[in-house]
């Protein structure tokens, strides 16, 4: 349970400042391309929650190409979400009478969904690797016995 509401956070936070920093391009320059937005936002989910890349390149057992793969699909994931809510829901947000920019929000939701899964997922496989550690550690065997 613990590691659903960390995986939520840190997608959500990732999610916001993408989201975020997407609005300020915007206002600034006038770019706005809400699928690069949000695919970046689940790469990036993918590359940090759960085993971030740097954990996975300095651990020898494990290999770097599961964090490339987890951030390839995050960026799918990040342009189907947006295009399902975008294309097919379409949502008009106001706050006081005032039209608000979505892709903090959008950012933020996208992010913690698929942040919330990734975490999980790594914790899963986790347990059984903890308990073969501690399962090789215990292989002392049984005492020797004094001789009389």
């Amino acid at each position: 349970m613990t590691k659903l509401l960390v995986g939520l956070l840190k997608g959500a936070v990732i999610g916001g400042a993408v989201g975020y920093g997407a609005y300020a391009l915007l206002t600034a320059t006038g770019f706005s391309n809400g699928f690069l937005t949000f695919g970046v936002v689940g790469m990036l989910v993918g590359l940090l929650v759960g085993r971030p890349l740097w954990s996975l390149i300095r651990d020898k057992s494990a290999t770097s190409w599961v964090g490339i793969l987890k951030g390839a699909f995050g960026f799918g994931v990040g342009c189907g979400l947006y295009a399902l809510i975008a294309k097919a829901w379409n949502p008009q947000m106001e706050l006081v009478g005032h039209p608000v920019q979505w892709s903090p929000f959008l950012g933020g939701a996208i992010g913690a969904i698929y942040g919330a899964f990734v975490e999980v997922d790594d914790a899963s496989g986790e347990d059984a690797k903890d308990a073969k550690a501690l399962a090789s550690r215990d292989k002392s065997g049984p005492a020797k016995q004094l001789k009389k």
